[in-house]
């Protein structure tokens, strides 16, 4: 005999996955943030699955939940029957909504019959997409065929969307007295943010904290990427309770130096080990290029200290300067002291921390999701799009650090001492 799944409910499935969602983020990530970071991608997974499964049962039926339609009446609801599918976030539990009474069965076009496997990632695709594209179903059917998802409902696109758009106005109101940061890492991005004109920058800052997880914490338009537009981004940080961080590493623009320096006198400035060798290399011939890049790295890796890596620096600027190379030895020698600033933090963590790297492979990712769209229909969807994609790449990624009790104790020595104090060399046991 067909198994029975009606089962008595007085809320959707979507509203009781909505719920354990508000409490894992009441509790917090705890002792396990990776885990709790994974179950809130599942569960985020789920809620979108769930509401989309729902609103096309709603559609497919010609009436909401509770709403009463005697002029049509295309069957009734019996319960829910449980799936599981095989996602990018591992095995989920979806409930498949019943009907009874009915001239046909309700079949989803999410989970076409036979199909054992759903990809999520076209599902995520479809959701930004919606969104970027002003809410428009007619992309959103379109992206939705292009997954093999079929159609949703135009109220599941404008749902999510909407949420979306309230997430990020939530970011960025959000106080950031708890955030006690170790490192703080600012760039941009240039992106075509309306229907017409110039590519406008977008300014992002993220950073690890003293516990060592990632946080993203400002992204803002800034037009010409100038000294008003960064100065604009760190008030806004600190006006929202940002305490100063320990270190800052950003690249060489010059508005964007005034600003830090401006901003928090007291961090140390940490200049981009590899925008200052890109500079450094395209002032010398070829036949000189991969010598000196490797003089260079070898200067930063073998030094103990800043006042060591300060004096292996030096010495091959007075070597480019004699061999006849003054714009390349220039090029060096300048900001110099900020070039050898991450050497006062722990060794385990300073190749992280000389460049700005880690936030530039996520804006490559920015790019890449953006380049499809071309340009944005306004300042609002671009901005969101560029938090949604480094939220995922930033906050939720399972790639922080771990301080040691040692490191830990050279942190808090850093931030009591002040910059211009020399730390103690770390000792490691052999």
């Amino acid at each position: 005999m067909k198994e029975a799944y009606a089962v008595k409910r007085t809320v959707p499935p979507s509203a009781e996955i909505e719920e354990q969602i508000d409490q894992l983020l009441a509790v917090g990530v705890g002792e396990n943030p990776r885990e709790s970071l994974s179950e809130l991608a599942k569960l985020g997974a789920r809620l979108i699955i769930q509401r989309a499964v729902e609103e096309e049962f709603d559609a497919w039926l010609g009436r909401a939940r509770y709403e009463r339609r005697p002029d049509y009446q295309r069957g009734l609801r019996n319960g829910f029957r449980p799936r599981r599918v095989q996602t990018a976030e591992g095995e989920l539990a979806v409930e498949i909504p019943q009907v009874r009474e009915a001239a046909e069965p309700f079949v989803s076009r999410l989970f076409p019959r036979g199909t054992k496997l759903l990809r999520t990632e076209p599902l995520r695709a479809m959701v930004i997409g919606a969104f970027v594209r002003g809410l428009s179903m007619r992309d959103v059917e379109s992206l939705c065929e292009q997954a093999g998802l079929g159609k949703l409902s135009k109220s599941t696109a404008s749902r999510i969307c909407s949420e979306l758009r309230e997430r990020f106005e939530q970011f960025r109101r959000r106080d950031l007295y708890d955030i006690q940061l170790a490192a703080l890492f600012v760039d941009a991005v240039f992106l075509s943010v309306r229907p017409d004109g110039p590519k406008e920058g977008v300014l992002v800052a993220w950073g690890f904290t003293e516990a060592g997880e990632r946080v993203l914490l400002s992204v803002l338009l800034g037009m010409r990427e100038s000294h008003e537009d960064w100065l604009e981004l760190g008030r806004d940080l600190i006006a929202r309770g940002l305490g100063a961080p320990m270190l800052i590493v950003a690249d060489g623009a010059p508005g964007l130096i005034k600003a830090v320096e401006q901003c928090w006198p007291a961090s140390d400035r940490q200049h981009c080990v590899v925008h200052r060798v890109r500079n450094l290399l395209a002032k010398l011939p070829e036949r000189e290029r991969e010598r000196i890049r490797r003089a260079y790295w070898q200067a930063l890796d073998d030094a103990v200290n800043e006042r060591d890596g300060k004096q292996r620096l030096q010495g091959l600027v007075d070597e480019l300067d004699k061999a006849g190379y003054t714009a390349a030895a220039r090029c060096l020698a300048d900001d110099l002291d900020a070039l050898v600033a991450h050497l006062r933090y722990p060794t385990r963590h300073r190749r992280r921390w000389r460049s700005t790297n880690l936030l530039e492979r996520s804006l490559g990712e920015v790019k890449r999701r953006t380049k499809v769209i071309g340009r944005f229909p306004g300042e609002t969807s671009c901005l969101t799009l560029v938090w949604a994609v480094l939220d995922l790449y930033i906050t939720h990624a399972t790639n922080g650090i771990k301080f040691t009790q040692l490191e830990r104790q050279r942190l808090k020595r850093i931030r009591d001492e002040g910059p211009d104090q020399a730390i103690p060399e770390e000792v490691t046991a052999a």
